[in-house]
This record gives structure tokens, sequence and C-alpha cells, in this order.
């Protein structure tokens, strides 16, 4: 590595860091304001609040890596730029191509530490965040799998399949211990549609009272079920593909299939996370033949201002992309990587420009 791609490479990893750092904070004391509002219920108090904002740190610094890299290589090689070491570089027969090169190198650093994050650090964080703040609010004992949601009240366990949007419950199994921990009667129903105040109604039910004696089985269109259960709380601890890694998100997936239940939500937020790393090279490299086709001048808050306007436009054209894909019943993977080839086929169309 020769002295000026470790110049590079060193700035661009500054400036993306500083950027990250900014922006970090930002959403974070977004997060805790918003948090503020839950401020009192339960046991979730300042402290509850604190520690919540931190452990979902991680996985909003993963969301904006891509973000940081783009705005902190603005800056880097804007102000490079302005001072003419691009213009001293290109002059000593540094070509445009060794400066990217050199910016990707920084890139593949940012990536791999967010990979890092994302993968093996954000998934747990996030869990940690969600149970806290789920008993924080009540008392149910609450874990999070793969496979449901599992509740404890008193005796009773419940394993929720499926949760609706609007707080219904589908595939629902209960399970009821006796005085001395055995299994006494078993449940399953297709739905539970809550109706307030503690009340459910349980529709479609197979139940078996179980004792040592026989096994009674009885078949019930519908039953009034009576639990503490919250719909709101029970949407804050629900498998959200945005929250898991790439491991959890392929097993996951299986399991939805081998179920024959709809996994598309779920395969479109798997290819998002694949296209993920590829996403910051992009950004860094659109950034550049950018900076370099600028004249100097340009301030430090026009900068900003031109990477919040490709950040943004970026994002709502991927979030557009990913509810039609979802509408349209289209393939996630392809789906996936169109915002970043876009993207990728306008920074090469720049680069050949500037060249």
């Amino acid at each position: 590595m020769n002295v000026l791609t470790r110049y590079i490479v060193k700035e661009v990893l500054k400036g993306s860091s500083l950027a990250a750092l900014f922006l970090l904070t930002l959403f974070s004391l977004f997060t805790f304001s918003d948090e503020l509002k839950s401020l009192g219920k339960g046991s979730y108090n300042l402290k509850e609040i604190v520690y919540y904002v931190a452990l979902t740190s991680p996985r909003v610094f993963y969301e904006l890596v891509p973000a940081s890299a783009l705005l902190g290589s603005l800056f880097v090689l804007g102000g490079m730029g302005n001072h003419r070491e691009l213009v001293a570089m290109r002059a000593s027969g540094v070509s445009v191509l060794s400066i990217i090169k050199s910016v990707m190198l920084a890139g593949a650093i940012l990536v791999a530490v967010a990979i890092t994050v994302g993968e093996w650090i954000a998934p747990n964080t996030e869990q940690m965040a969600q149970t806290l703040k789920s008993k924080s609010r009540a008392d149910q004992i609450m874990i999070k799998s793969l496979y449901g949601l599992w509740l404890r009240e008193g005796q009773t366990f419940i394993n929720v399949k499926k949760i609706e949007e609007n707080g219904d419950l589908e595939n629902i199994y209960t399970y009821e211990l006796d005085e001395n921990n055995r299994l006494s009667k078993a449940m399953h129903s297709q739905k539970a549609l809550f109706k307030g105040a503690n009340q459910w109604e349980m529709e479609n039910i197979q139940q078996s009272d179980i004792s040592t004696e026989q096994v009674k089985v009885a078949t019930l269109k519908s039953l009034p079920w009576k639990s503490s259960i919250d719909p709101k709380l029970v949407n804050v601890v629900v498998v959200s593909p945005d929250n898991l890694s790439l491991y959890d998100l392929n097993t996951y997936i299986r399991f939805l299939k081998d179920n024959k239940q709809k996994s598309q939500t779920y395969e479109f937020a798997f290819w998002g996370r694949v296209v993920n790393p590829f996403v910051t090279f992009v950004m860094l490299m659109i950034a550049t033949p950018f900076v370099i086709g600028v004249k100097r001048g340009v301030s430090a808050g026009a900068r900003m201002l031109i990477g919040v306007v490709i950040g943004l436009g970026f994002n709502i054209g991927d979030k557009i992309i990913g509810h039609m894909s979802l509408i349209y019943d289209l393939n996630p993977a392809i789906m996936a990587f169109v915002p970043s080839l876009t993207v990728f086929t306008v920074a090469l169309y720049a680069l050949r420009r500037v060249q």
C-alpha cells in the first residue's frame, strides 16, 4: 500500500466514522424521545429507557453504514478537491480509477465492521432490547424464538405461531399443567380474537383433556379465553425480519415454507441483508466521480445536502420497490438488487464522464 492509498483510506475511514457517530447520536436521541412517552408504564423507567437505546444502537449503526460512507466520502474527498489535493494527485499521474480503488479499500474495512456488527452483535442486542422493554412494561414471561412466541401465565404455557397486524393471534397452542407439573390439558386454536379487557375468543379449537386413565378429545367452534395477554405487547416481541441475522432468516424462511406459510417478507429481508454490503460500495463509488466532477469551492453544507438527497432518494426508492415486490409477488432476490444496480449504473456513467 503506497502513501497516497494509505492517506485516502485513513481519511475516508475517519470521515465515515465521524458521520456514523453523528447519525447514530441523532437517531438515538429520536429513539430516546419516543421511548419517554412510555415512561412509567410498569417498571419501564429512565434506566430501562437508557438501556433500551444502548441495546438498539448496534442495529441502528448497521443500517447507517451506507449513509455514513456516503456522507464521509463526500466531506473528505470534497475537502481534498477544495484544497487541490485531488488535482495534485491526478497531475502526478494518479488516475481516477486509482483514487476509486483506494476509496473502495476503505469501503471494504467499513463493510467488514458492518457485517460483524449486523450478523453477530445486533440480532442479540436487539432481542435483549425488546425483551427488556416487554418485561418492564408487563408481568408476563415471554420468550421470542424462530418458531413463534412463547408466553407463560401461571401453570399455562402458550405458543403463538403468527400475529396479525391488528393484534389477532393465529395458530395458537396452549398447554396447562396440574399441581404436580404434569400435562393436564392441551389445546390448539386456529385463531384468537381480542375482545377487550383481558377477554379473547378462540375459534376452531381442538382440545385434549389428559389424565392418568384417559385422554378426552373435543372439537369446538368457539370458546371464550380469559388472558392477560395484551395485543400491543405481543406486537412488540413479534419476530421482525429486520432484526434477524442471515442465518436466522434462512432458517425461518425454511420453517415457513415447510409449514406452507408466506415467506416473501422474510425473503426480501434476507436478500436486503445480502445486498447491504454492496450498497456501501455503491455509495462510495458514486461519491468519488461526483466530487471530482464538481468544481472547487462547494461548501460543506452543500455537500451534506447532496449526500442527504442521494441517501433519501435511494432509501425511498428501495422502500417503494420492496413494497411493490410484496404486493405483486415479484422475485425478492431480483427486486432487492434493483435499487443498488440502478445507482451503480449511474455511478459508472458519471465515472466515464469524469474520465
